[in-house]
């Protein structure tokens, strides 16, 4: 059975047993084909930040090296494929990302942020993980918090993201790595609106 990979809005890439564990708003492949295929649509920056979401990680990311740009598409596309192939770990189980592989932790590997300040969460005193002011995390987190929560078209405006970008955020940064419990219900005019719980 081939191997199902999603890279989320954050660039982080993994590996899943099955294609319904994919989270909604994830982009996924389970060739150097597809992946390529992906990747033709997406700024070479992404790229980057995806493969350097794995160079440096302890275990069996721990030889590669971090880059600035690649030659090429094809190039970048070759070596990211290559990589991921390290996720599965052989868990046919569960869902493995580049950390878990290298040390069972329940993080999948990032791309490095443009502004890797900003995109760190900081905690409050009770220990609730916050973001830094004035970032887009930030916004969309004060949204999610209000009584009514947020459509997908109120955080696109504020955001200006894209929808899949907006559900693989929730699905991803919030849910996964925040772990905050994220409620998604329609309303009366039949709008699905957004809303952390708990």
């Amino acid at each position: 059975m081939p191997r199902l990979f999603a890279v989320d809005a954050d660039n982080a890439v993994t590996a899943f047993p099955a294609a319904e564990q994919i989270p909604e708003g994830q982009e996924q492949f389970a060739s150097e084909k597809e992946l390529a295929k992906l990747a033709a649509n997406w700024p070479t920056e992404r790229l980057v930040q995806i493969w350097n979401g794995f160079a440096g990680v302890a275990g069996p990311f721990a030889d590669l090296k971090a880059v600035k740009k690649f030659t090429d598409r094809k190039t970048a596309v070759k070596r990211i494929w290559a990589a991921i192939q390290k996720l599965d770990g052989g868990e046919p189980e569960a869902a493995t990302t580049a950390q878990e592989t290298a040390a069972a932790a329940p993080k999948a590997a990032k791309g490095a942020p443009k502004k890797a300040k900003a995109s760190k969460a900081a905690r409050t005193t009770e220990g609730a993980p916050e973001a830094r002011e004035g970032t887009k995390k930030a916004i969309v987190l004060e949204m999610l918090r209000r009584r009514n929560g947020a459509t997908l078209a109120e955080i696109g405006k504020a955001t200006d993201w894209q929808n899949h970008s907006i559900r693989g955020f929730i699905s991803g940064a919030i849910t996964k790595k925040l772990g905050l419990k994220v409620d998604s219900t329609k309303d009366d005019e039949g709008v699905r609106r957004y809303k952390i719980v708990g």
